[in-house]
């Protein structure tokens, strides 16, 4: 678009900034995501942790997530309860869920209680999200969901920042400080967040529509590229900080430094996602989701050699790998944006998420188990599988005359 028109009433700038105040609210939002994941070294010194203990501090939120997110899209809740108001509400409640984890310390069995809650709660902070910002966005979509899912994912990263700052070692500081930040983004989501023009009107349950998005061939073909790319992401996000560790311990290197290089791999996925959406909405959303998924599902293979050797080889690597293992990701929420009923859109996102969570699950709780057989050096490969489906996926919904509602004909 060669400058902004006036929308709706609306004038020239506000959906610009509203662009702006909305990925703001997400990115503090998010921040409560990873902040007990950032700090597992710590809780593992203090509570002597397992593999599998440290496992569940993740997948506790992923589950949750899941709960949350099938309730909302089976209640067809994010369609008609004012949507600032639900993201308001969820990122304030999980700021609170987060900040009572250090507040109470008492222990694992009770963190894994507030992790769930929290990942309940983002149900509310993460699809609906992408349904206001859906409302303001047209043919500049991708770029708009890449905005935002850019802004998650440095949320994401940042207790791994928060951490590295903190010296590794008093993990209470760091959640106190991500539970600051996501009930500033409630309440900056509650005073100036609204939906825009594109809003789709209100309407009542239909239980049915959940089953017709798996049984339309390219929403199916969409979600499967997305399962793709989900089989890899989180177990990616989740693990990558402990195998820079014990690998940067292999060469003598401070801790710090790894929690330095988790925040920067999976921060510059932000990057990778507005990047990803520009281009989107110009040359395709297929196209881009597939080269993004060859990228990462390359870079799963060669994480394992780089194991133990040179760590700036194995950080720039991983920089790569955290730029396109996210970038594709708005692209498959837009995807189902563009192919869905209008009026459904919070409904169908909602769906896909759970859908992808929940399969994530899966990969997050075997990795820890291949690294005890295989070692570090081969437990990454085993998530290229993800891309590889991924990519045949969305090269077939490519070949689909729907795929012509895609980026305004791009596909």
């Amino acid at each position: 678009m060669n400058g902004e028109v006036e929308v709706n009433g609306l004038e020239p700038g506000k959906r610009r900034r509203m662009f702006v105040v909305i990925s703001l609210a997400e990115f503090l939002g998010m921040c409560v995501w990873f902040s007990a994941s950032a700090v597992i070294p710590a809780l593992t010194h203090d509570w002597a942790l397992t593999g599998a203990d440290q496992a569940w501090l993740t997948m506790s939120v992923l589950v949750g997530f899941v709960v949350g997110a099938f309730a909302f899209s089976l209640s067809n809740i994010a369609d008609f309860v004012p949507a600032h108001l639900l993201f308001a509400a969820a990122s304030i409640l999980a700021a609170i869920a987060t900040a009572l984890i250090p507040f109470l310390s008492a222990g694992l069995l009770v963190t894994l209680v507030l992790r769930f809650l929290t990942g309940l709660l983002l149900a509310g902070v993460y699809p609906v999200g992408m349904k206001i910002i859906a409302t303001w966005t047209k043919e500049d979509r991708g770029f708009g969901i890449g905005l935002l899912v850019g802004a998650l994912t440095v949320g994401s990263a940042m207790p791994h920042g928060i951490n590295a700052l903190g010296g590794i070692t008093n993990w209470q500081p760091v959640l106190y400080v991500a539970s600051v930040m996501a009930f500033l983004g409630g309440v900056i989501t509650f005073l100036f967040v609204r939906e825009g023009p594109y809003r789709a009107p209100f309407q009542s349950f239909n239980w049915k529509y959940t089953g017709q998005i798996l049984r339309e061939r390219d929403l199916l073909l969409a979600n499967l590229g997305y399962l793709g790319h989900m089989w890899e992401l989180y177990a990616m996000w989740a693990w990558t900080p402990l195998f820079l560790l014990s690998s940067f311990q292999l060469n003598g290197i401070h801790p710090v430094w790894a929690s330095v290089g988790a925040f920067a791999v999976i921060g510059v996925g932000g990057a990778g996602s507005v990047l990803a959406g520009y281009l989107a909405d110009r040359v395709g959303r297929t196209a881009i989701t597939i080269i993004s998924m060859v990228i990462s599902g390359s870079c799963a293979l060669l994480a394992g050699f780089l194991y133990g050797g040179n760590p700036l080889l194995l950080i720039l690597l991983c920089l790569v790998w955290g730029f396109a293992v996210v970038a594709d990701s708005a692209q498959f929420s837009a995807c189902v944006s563009e192919l869905c009923r209008a009026e459904y859109v919070g409904t169908a996102l909602t769906l896909q998420t759970s859908l992808g969570f929940l399969l994530t699950l899966i990969t997050i709780r075997l990795i820890p188990v291949l690294v005890d057989l295989l070692g570090w050096s081969w437990a990454f490969a085993f998530l290229s599988i993800g891309p590889a489906v991924g990519v045949m996926a969305m090269a077939r919904l490519r070949g689909m005359p729907s795929a012509l509602r895609l980026a305004g004909g791009k596909r």
